[in-house]
């Protein structure tokens, strides 16, 4: 019987040690989760920040692109003014010349 004993005394210290070696893996499982879980709140917040970052950059972006569109409709109606002023002296250069000419050719005009 003393042998058994020993035998079962055996089982009961490798059990123990079975036991005490769960119970590590579980602290550095735990210790690994802890690690992960700070991590992952970390990445969160690092996430909220960016995604208000890129809240502001596209506000501002789409404030810029139309003050563009808007420059450029006022560029292009001013372009079309412009156009429109040109060919008015053209053509006012062109009556005016013609008037010029005709009255070189008025004998009132001739000087003696």
């Amino acid at each position: 019987m003393t042998q058994q004993g020993a035998v079962l005394q055996g089982y009961n210290n490798e059990l123990v040690k079975c036991i005490e070696d769960l119970w590590m893996q579980k602290e550095e499982l735990n210790k690994q989760i802890l690690q992960a879980e700070e991590e992952k709140n970390k990445l969160q917040h690092e996430i909220q920040v960016l995604s208000e970052q890129l809240e502001c950059v596209c506000e501002n972006l789409a404030q810029k692109v139309a003050s563009r569109n808007e420059l450029d409709k006022i560029l292009a109606e001013t372009e079309a003014a412009y156009m429109k002023i040109l060919d008015s002296s053209r053509t006012l250069l062109n009556v005016l010349k013609k008037e010029v000419g005709s009255l070189k050719h008025s004998p009132d005009l001739k000087t003696n």
